[in-house]
């Protein structure tokens, strides 16, 4: 292995510490939303339906689940005036994706770079490889001029190599947290929907 990277020279060597930076970050990325729970919607949905039915909600500790989080932090800010509750929400749910998104610059960088890396490294093969063709006069060995060749264009693929996968990766990141930010604006909807409908009901019976 170490023959190989010796062989694609300094660019193949960044490559190669960026392919294990990824993965660590997709590890990484992949416990983070594992432990915020964000398939896990059950006791957010509860919530939510007690409160649409007009039932009393309790407020317990949600704990590491986003979504639970989210919904008693919601539940909290239905006391304040509603200007205030809606900035309250639209905070809450700024912080909740923020948390969600962390990391997700890096693997967009490396989705960036690491082609660039390996294209670097290929034009530098090609210019070390033609100045040994003009050295020799033009009598160099097409062998020996294939295998310069190849060896500038293993940088490429190992740069590709390393994208495709994070690419991969970032864009179903990205896709969970679009989905939780469309689940959280559904549930503070419904929250703030039936507290209305409560206090029109409410105000309706004090009449």
């Amino acid at each position: 292995m170490q023959d190989v990277l010796n062989t694609g020279g300094p660019a193949l060597w960044a490559i190669a510490a960026l392919s294990v930076i990824t993965l660590a970050l997709i590890l990484w990325k992949l416990w983070r939303i594992l432990s915020a729970g964000v398939w896990s919607t059950g006791q957010a949905e509860a919530r939510i339906a007690a409160a649409e039915q007009g039932g009393g909600v309790v407020l317990q500790t949600a704990g590491r689940n986003l979504h639970t989080r989210f919904v008693a932090g919601v539940i909290r800010a239905l006391d304040l005036p509603e200007e205030v509750a809606q900035d309250e929400v639209t905070r809450l749910a700024h912080r909740e994706l923020g948390r969600l998104r962390t990391g997700l610059r890096p693997l967009e960088l490396i989705v960036t770079i690491a082609p660039l890396i390996g294209l670097l490294g290929t034009v530098l093969g090609m210019i070390e490889a033609f100045q040994a063709l003009e050295t020799s006069g033009g009598r160099a060995d097409p062998a020996v001029l294939a295998g310069g060749i190849w060896e500038a264009l293993l940088t490429t693929a190992a740069g590709m190599a390393v994208a495709i996968p994070a690419a991969i990766a970032l864009s179903w990141f990205e896709s969970i947290a679009d989905r939780a930010q469309a689940e959280m604006e559904d549930a503070a909807t419904r929250l703030f929907v039936a507290r209305k409908l409560a206090l029109g009901v409410d105000h309706g019976g004090a009449g």
